[in-house]
């Protein structure tokens, strides 16, 4: 009998179900991004076609940006409130709704300025729409993962933004090259329209997914998963009303996460940068091709994403051999933040060869570096872990308001990508400041549940 108990054990042990989540966390993350992307894309051969200069598609570019922050909090208390699998997928719907409406904007051509308008419109609707899904995923990884596999997981799923490039650069510069800028958005879009019903059907908590095992359950719970974080019956009601300002103020008083939060805006502006004006820096700074920086793209992306899957590797692999998550977190995001300051040398050298290999250097290095959202699944509030990501990714993505703006200036200035190379990696510097100085002991924050 207990020989029979135990196999039982050990078979149920086996199962993995929380890599199958992660699974479709780096599918939807890799289309999130894609479709963040697609402007860049599209980007030379649109403002081509409607007369648009560098300061002005900064400020487009920036439209993403202005909602995407705006509506983080918000977002935040959504997920708090509704539950990650129920928000996310209205999430996905709604921002592949407003990608596939981009493709119209070609019918507006005949007048810039409404086209312009248009453009601007959708890309702040689109940036509205994502809001909740790096929360989103912070939640679902901190309800599905022990703390030993967080940094892996975490790393997995924010990786999905250079696969994004690696899979889709080359896709949508061919798409652009063979078919206009338009088909771009129509594509993204109905591919999106198509993942959120993948989503309902695949993800979800792990208290009632359909054939997750008891042992599987234990084995997370007992590691510091926070399976009942979606369970109503055990969700403080408190928490469910909207955000209280008590709750945001404990945040910022501390001084870990605020160094948490200024390194993730530091970091964040080396995002968008890639994300933005990488594939027009090739076009126009460096003469590629569109089709052509389409597929150069994808290089540095694929040293992006080994360094962001080795990133977490390396520290959950300090965290098991009995590092601090302290050390365990800050080694790799001190070295791939230094790492991605090479880009500078780019304003030295001539070859396009030489150029790739270095920003490839540097986009190895954003990956290794970008354990932001591991160090918001170990440090937020259990109880309002929703608004604390939420809370995280709106000083991050303030980048995607600044980063692009503040780019097109410098090239409009100066005529060249020189200084924005410059700006870009003292992000980067900044960020290492923030970690070494600044952060201090990695740990949960407890939050109190009583004050003004």
């Amino acid at each position: 009998m207990n020989t029979t108990t135990a196999g039982a054990a050990a078979g149920a042990t086996r199962t993995r179900k929380r890599f199958a989540i992660l699974a479709m966390l780096f599918v939807v993350t890799t289309i999130n991004y894609a479709d963040r992307a697609t402007l860049s894309i599209a980007g030379p051969a649109l403002s081509k076609e409607l007369g648009i200069d560098a300061v002005t598609m900064g400020y487009v570019f920036s439209a993403f940006g202005w909602s995407y922050v705006i509506a983080q909090l918000p977002g935040g208390w959504l997920l708090d409130r509704f539950g990650s699998k129920a928000v996310y997928a209205a999430s996905i719907l709604l921002w592949s709704i407003f990608t596939l409406l981009q493709g119209g904007i070609s019918f507006l051509t005949a007048s810039a300025g409404t086209a312009v308008v248009a453009l601007f419109a959708l890309r702040f609707l689109v940036g509205a729409a994502e809001a909740p899904s790096f929360p989103a995923n912070g939640r679902i990884v901190a309800a599905w993962f022990p703390a030993a596999e967080r940094g892996t997981a975490s790393a997995i799923f924010n990786s999905a933004q250079y696969f994004a490039t690696v899979l889709f650069a080359p896709l949508m510069g061919w798409i652009t090259h063979g078919y206009g800028w338009p088909a771009v958005f129509v594509v993204m879009g109905l591919l999106g329209i198509a993942v959120s019903a993948i989503w309902l059907k695949t993800v979800f908590t792990p208290k009632t997914h359909p054939s997750v095992s008891q042992a599987e359950l234990d084995h997370i719970a007992a590691g510091g998963a926070l399976v009942n974080m979606d369970n109503a019956n055990t969700q403080s009601r408190s928490f469910g009303e909207p955000p209280k300002l008590h709750y945001i103020k404990q945040l910022l008083g501390n001084r870990m996460l605020m160094g948490v939060y200024v390194g993730q805006y530091c970091i964040t502006t080396l995002t968008y940068f890639f994300l933005t004006w990488f594939p027009v820096y090739l076009v126009k700074e460096r003469g590629m091709s569109i089709l052509n920086a389409g597929f150069v793209a994808a290089l540095p992306a694929i040293c992006g994403f080994a360094g962001g899957v080795l990133g977490g590797l390396i520290s959950d692999g300090l965290l098991r051999r009995g590092w601090s998550l302290t050390v365990a977190r800050k080694t790799p995001i001190v070295i791939g933040m230094l790492l991605s300051t090479s880009m500078i040398v780019c304003n030295y050298v001539d070859s396009a060869a030489v150029v790739v290999a270095i920003m490839s250097l540097a986009f190895f290095g954003k990956g290794l570096g970008a354990l932001g959202w591991a160090v918001v699944s170990d440090t937020s509030p259990k109880e309002i872990s929703g608004l604390s990501g939420a809370l995280f990714n709106t000083f991050g993505n303030t980048a995607g308001i600044t980063t692009p703006i503040v780019i097109g200036y410098l090239i409009k200035g100066t005529g060249s990508f020189s200084a924005a190379l410059v700006f870009v990696a003292a992000n980067a510097l900044i960020a290492v400041g923030c970690y070494l100085f600044v952060v201090g002991e990695i740990k949960r924050f407890e939050l109190r549940k009583t004050g003004a």
